[in-house]
């Protein structure tokens, strides 16, 4: 009678042993042996140095690893039904459910001792999701609340920019990609005037203070004032849109938008011939705007500079240099001859025109990325935004550290600054808007989803102070503006 040496002794019984534990969890059927002797006839046609028993071993361990994972992922799923019914019971019943529910029915049959401590996981995290969900709805009652009131669709390309007059009557200006620049009325949603004057996109809008003057800024490398008048159309009754509080809403789809609209509006007139030309850059011209009463404007521009001029003779009054790269932005201060440009060298500048005589200016050296824009409020408080996903507040009084920092999940466009409120909202690349008091506390969210918000990157928020429906603006890549009623609650004011 043959002997069995001690190796293949202990090979045989290893080998049991992993065949009694394969017995557990091995569902063989015709379609698996078949697939099986493929796999087999494969690996003998392939070349390999290892022997070919031992790769058909390799071959049953791999298909037992793989049949284990597929019962684990059947016994997955069961749970997540199963949570799912608790989940529904949960709502209906608005009370935790004890974690020794988890082990009824048919996942008792099914369950094991891991299955017992999974159960007492579940108990914990219940109680723990319930506690969140109602302290969530605690701290939601006196956050702000954001409508979706209208919609700006007409452009063919997208939106830059947006302004909102200083003056009656108060429309909506928006500068586009499609190389024209519109004026809206807020109310009715229907384009007032086209202007066609720019070779190039245009990339800023900006309304004088007192009188009906536009001043936009195009990749022509130009900038352009030109004068309109208007007439507001008899606003129409708008459908109720219920109130949705801003950080609940969920981003259901990322679908394209819409084709129909490329077209634009049909009955809008249009200006094709500017008043005043601005030449001077060589460069795009990516902002402008109106120095405090409206005799001087600013510009800046791609060729690193930003020119002053005199709006009555159309002569360059300045050229402000000193940035090493492209500048992206320029703001100019509502009561003070200051201005402040940003560029993608990480660095702001403010420029100080207060005395004829003197024309000084300061670096500031506070992000990591470029600089999108950096903008005053009526105090004396300067915020700026960059690609490196902050937001800053300064104190033009003590300039050398931010006063407060704003983190976010994504790169910050052209922001702005309420003046009654102070509240500083935030257009994002990833498409949401977020608002924030100049503390750095995050007040809201605007809703966004495939049914309202925008689809692409925002580009550039704008507040109206003076508007009774629409407080806030916001414009995307995705062809269109959007209004925005904004209710802050008092106690978050007060904070």
């Amino acid at each position: 009678m043959p002997v069995e040496s001690g190796s293949s002794v202990s090979s045989r019984q290893a080998k049991q042993k992993r065949k009694s534990h394969s017995l557990s969890i091995r569902r063989t059927n015709s379609t698996e042996q078949e697939r099986t002797g493929l796999q087999r006839e494969m690996l003998e046609g392939q070349d390999s140095k290892l022997p070919l028993s031992l790769r058909s071993n390799l071959l049953d361990l791999f298909g037992q690893i793989e049949r284990e994972f597929e019962n684990l992922y059947i016994e997955n799923i069961e749970l997540r039904r199963e949570i799912e019914t608790l989940n529904d019971r949960l709502t209906a019943e608005g009370q935790t459910i004890d974690g020794g529910d988890l082990t009824k029915g048919a996942l008792k049959a099914k369950a094991s001792h891991s299955t017992s401590q999974l159960s007492q996981k579940l108990k914990t995290t219940y109680k723990a999701s319930t506690s969140k969900i109602v302290s969530s709805f605690k701290a939601t009652t006196s956050r702000a609340v954001c409508q979706l009131v209208k919609e700006y669709v007409g452009h063919r390309d997208g939106i830059w920019d947006l302004s909102v007059t200083r003056t009656q009557p108060v429309v909506l200006g928006t500068a586009s990609a499609d190389h024209s620049a519109m004026l809206w009325s807020i109310e009715t949603g229907k384009c007032l005037l086209k202007y066609l004057g720019h070779a190039g996109s245009v990339n800023s809008i900006k309304f004088h203070p007192t009188e009906q003057m536009a001043l936009t800024a195009s990749g022509d490398q130009t900038a352009h004032i030109w004068r309109y008048t208007v007439q507001l159309p008899t606003p129409q009754p708008v459908a109720d849109i219920s109130q949705t509080p801003c950080d609940d809403d969920i981003d259901f789809s990322d679908k394209d938008e819409a084709d129909g609209d490329g077209d634009g509006p049909n009955e809008c007139p249009s200006i094709r011939v500017s008043s005043t030309t601005l030449r001077s850059h060589q460069g795009v011209v990516i902002a402008a705007d109106w120095l405090v009463g409206g005799k001087q404007v600013v510009t800046a521009s791609w060729d690193r500079a930003a020119n002053l001029y005199d709006v009555e003779t159309s002569e360059l009054v300045h050229s402000l240099t000193g940035h090493d790269q492209e500048l992206t932005h320029c703001c100019t201060h509502p009561t003070q001859r200051l201005v402040v440009t940003s560029s993608r060298d990480t660095t702001f500048r403010l420029w100080d025109f207060r005395d004829p005589s003197i024309h000084s200016v300061n670096v500031f050296q506070g992000h990591t990325d470029t600089v999108t824009s950096a903008v005053f409020t009526v105090g004396d408080n300067v915020v700026s935004g960059s690609d490196d996903r902050t937001v800053k507040v300064w104190d033009l009084k003590n300039m050398r550290s931010p006063i407060a920092t704003i983190r976010t999940d994504s790169a910050v466009n052209r922001i702005s600054v309420s003046v009654n409120q102070r509240i500083i909202a935030l257009p994002h690349d990833n498409r949401q808007v977020r608002l924030f008091d100049m503390s750095g506390v995050r007040l809201a969210r605007l809703p966004r989803s495939n049914r309202q918000g925008h689809r692409r990157m925002v580009c550039c928020s704008a507040w109206c102070e003076d508007n009774s429906s629409c407080n806030l603006f916001s414009c995307g890549f995705d062809r269109q503006a959007i209004g925005w009623n904004i209710n802050i609650p008092a106690l978050l004011q007060e904070k």
